[in-house]
């Protein structure tokens, strides 16, 4: 069996031995070099060739980001961030993963070498999706505002119904697909909801960030809010985020139960709960990510009359829960994430035009 060959980069002495003591106790893993900072792991790189490299967001002689920007342009390769459970570390984390980064982890608050070895399965487990993944380097503008989707071209939403909603899942690579399907919606698209895997803290900047790129307003749902067109809400990262009726009003609910599927927020919670509510109102759509999360509940949808459509594997940076999805039969269409905003809209705009015909 070929390891997959690890680089560990990170300033901290103890962060390096302890991820270095989790990956070399897997059986499918080898750590193949450890460095303080870019400037020895550059030369590690040439050396020793690894599958996937871990990097620190904040280091000393080379920022993290100026290190992958670089690396992505010249030598692309599977990157998971190890970031600070910071604000400042969550913007920093969502620029690494505009610039190409796979995935990231996030640092213990508390006792860090504790804390590590608990993480161990998730760290793990993100760096055989990284090992897999499809990595492409990304152009990354710098300015960002509300303008920045006004290059992109416009998918008008005719005759669509405020009863409609678009419900989304994604994991691993899904912060830059669902960036890349909502910088396509119009202002007046359905309302949308979205669990994206993510730690508590990250799913605040990550909705700002949206917000400030897309014609729609994007937020992270507090709970009790009414979902309406041109309005997408995003799972926070301590709870489940789910559909619920109040009167005529489709409201956004939180839910701090245990994981499903090991995540909390989980995909599948939030489908199943547009499967109870919204029927054949809701369009399902689930993104690139690791795992099975959302295939059972877009199933559930499925049965519940909701039209769904799945990323193909081509344009998933990790092509397991769509594949997941589209196994069971949950899926009703196929598409790159390029063309899944048109799939969509056009789906709801012939469904408008039915209506008014009948």
């Amino acid at each position: 069996m070929n390891k997959t060959k690890v680089l560990i980069v990170d300033d901290s002495a103890l962060i390096r031995s302890v991820m270095n003591e989790i990956i070399r106790k897997q059986p499918d893993m080898e750590v193949v070099g450890v460095a303080p900072d870019p400037i020895v792991a550059r030369e590690l790189i040439k050396q020793t060739n690894p599958d996937v490299l871990t990097l620190d967001v904040e280091m000393p002689r080379m920022d993290g980001l100026d290190f992958l920007e670089k690396l992505m342009r010249l030598r692309p390769m599977p990157v998971v961030m190890v970031s600070s459970l910071t604000e400042r570390g969550s913007e920093i984390t969502l620029r690494a993963l505009e610039l190409g980064a796979v995935d990231f982890v996030t640092k213990p608050k508390l006792s860090i070498q504790s804390g590590m070895l608990e993480y161990a399965e998730l760290i793990t487990d993100k760096i055989r999706a990284a090992a897999r993944a499809r990595v492409k380097a990304r152009s990354v503008p710098h300015p960002e505002h509300k303008s920045s989707a006004e290059g992109l071209p416009l998918i008008r939403n005719p005759l669509t119904s405020s009863e409609k909603l678009i419900i989304i899942g994604a994991s691993t690579g899904g912060t830059e697909a669902i960036k890349d399907f909502l910088m396509q919606m119009p202002s007046d698209c359905p309302g949308i909801l979205i669990t994206q895997h993510m730690p508590e803290g990250f799913t605040r900047s990550f909705a700002k960030r949206l917000d400030s790129l897309c014609r729609i307003t994007v937020k992270e749902a507090e709970g009790n809010e009414r979902v309406l067109p041109g309005h997408a809400f995003i799972a926070p990262g301590h709870s489940h985020l789910l559909l619920a009726r109040s009167g005529a009003n489709y409201v956004t609910q939180l839910d701090q139960g245990p994981p499903v599927n090991r995540h909390r927020p989980s995909v599948d919670v939030l489908f199943e709960s547009a499967a109870r509510c919204a029927g054949k109102n809701a369009v399902g759509v689930i993104l690139t990510g690791m795992g099975k999360d959302g295939a059972a509940g877009m199933l559930t949808m499925r049965n519940a009359g909701a039209y769904n459509f799945a990323q193909d594997e081509a344009s998933c940076v990790v092509f397991g829960m769509p594949r997941e999805a589209i196994a069971v039969g949950a899926a009703h269409e196929v598409g790159s994430l390029q063309a899944l905003p048109g799939m969509v809209l056009g789906h709801l705009a012939a469904q408008g035009s039915r209506a008014l015909r009948v």
